[in-house]
């Protein structure tokens, strides 16, 4: 990070879980965060942790498949903050359920949250990375994109972001910004842990299972995703775009 005015990122569905890890990891890079979930109450938390590591953090409050409200969060995380040029398109839902169980309303929840969530959120934010000359966007996909049963909406919708992730870096490269997408595997969060609740097993148990098909031997952790998106949104990693880095301990594609 340059000295003076520090840079500004917005990382979305950030008020637990990978978000708030990645927003906190930005922070301590020297980034201004910007705190973006659902409800501007539950970004309290991460906010807190942020500014009481010495970092400087907003919360802000909107639907990521709004158009509206997509757009009133970024003109105030510039107004408040300055403009946003770090992106992490991390906000996510799942409606899990087989094929013939999947209704409309499944796979439309889905695909709006993560596939137009990003489009406007990126659409939002680019022109800020273009003026600037230099930007980072990083899209939260997921091992699930190669196809997991009983997510046919999850899976083709991270999938997707994985093309949107390579035309974003087609499109935006010859301005100076980057677009990168993670895929992580098995992380231990509050949406795994509600995963087993649903398949009625013991969340220990559900991750001592996951882990024994792992080959690094344990699940992944919020922190180690962060760690990733940190190295896509640095400085160093400004000749790396267009990829997707499959986070799972283990060869996945």
């Amino acid at each position: 990070m340059s000295e003076g005015t520090p840079r500004v990122a917005i990382v979305t569905g950030a008020a637990r879980g990978i978000g708030a890890a990645t927003a906190q990891r930005l922070a301590a890079d020297g980034f201004a965060v910007a705190v973006l979930d659902l409800d501007e109450g539950n970004t309290k938390e991460t906010v807190a942790a942020i500014e009481a590591a010495g970092g400087t953090a907003l919360g802000v409050g909107a639907d990521v498949s709004d158009a509206e409200q997509v757009q009133a969060a970024v003109d105030r995380v510039a107004a408040e903050l300055g403009p946003p040029v770090v992106l992490v398109n991390n906000a996510g839902v799942t409606r899990d359920n087989m094929l013939f169980k999947m209704t409309e309303v499944d796979w439309d929840v889905v695909m709006n949250v993560h596939l137009r969530g990003a489009f406007l959120m990126a659409r939002a934010c680019q022109k800020y990375m273009v003026d600037a000359k230099w930007g980072r966007v990083v899209n939260l996909s997921s091992t699930s994109a190669l196809g997991n049963r009983g997510q046919a909406n999850y899976s083709a919708a991270k999938a997707g972001l994985q093309g949107f992730t390579k035309t974003l870096a087609i499109e935006l490269g010859k301005f100076g910004v980057t677009a990168n997408a993670v895929a992580p595997g098995f992380i231990q969060t509050e949406m795994t842990k509600a995963t087993a609740e649903r398949m009625g097993i013991a969340f220990e148990d559900f991750i001592k299972g996951a882990a024994s098909q792992i080959p690094v031997a344990r699940v992944g952790q919020p922190e180690d995703i962060a760690h990733l998106v940190s190295f896509f949104v640095s400085e160093g990693a400004g000749f790396v775009s267009g990829q997707v880095v499959y986070a799972a301990g283990g060869p996945k594609a």
